[in-house]
């Protein structure tokens, strides 16, 4: 059974060095930090890298993220893997949980991560599954 869970987050980003980049290259390295809130209490920590195109709006990033916290009740932690494309403004985005990431309660939890950005505020959509559902 797939459950849906639903909140909200805060989140802080931070640049960090791209080591061994050509100056020309537009890559970067940031580091992720949330506080989510809702069916989700949890703080995570992750990395983004990201390419810039000389396209306006055309762009591509990756990250990888702890959570850390309590899912509906059951305490644990899991990690969240992003993948995100933009061609000249249309965004493509997949935020999966990384398969037997789950720790905890939150042991073999599977399931795809949907966020939202509505006027500067960050919303989340998580299905997901655990063993037993």
């Amino acid at each position: 059974m797939t459950r849906i869970a639903k909140g909200t987050f805060i989140v802080s980003m931070q640049p960090l060095p791209f080591d061994n980049a050509e100056d020309e290259a537009k890559l970067g390295r940031m580091s992720i930090d949330k506080q989510s809130s809702g069916d989700l209490v949890a703080t995570t920590r992750g990395q983004m890298l990201s390419a810039m195109t000389d396209v306006k709006g055309s762009a591509g990033y990756v990250a990888i993220e702890q959570v850390s916290g309590t899912l509906a009740g059951k305490q644990g932690s899991f990690v969240l893997q992003h993948s995100g494309t933009m061609k000249r403004g249309a965004s493509s985005l997949a935020v999966t949980v990384v398969p037997d990431s789950g720790t905890g309660e939150l042991a073999g939890i599977e399931g795809e991560f949907r966020i939202e950005m509505v006027d500067g505020a960050h919303s989340y959509e998580f299905a997901y599954r655990l063993p037993g559902d």
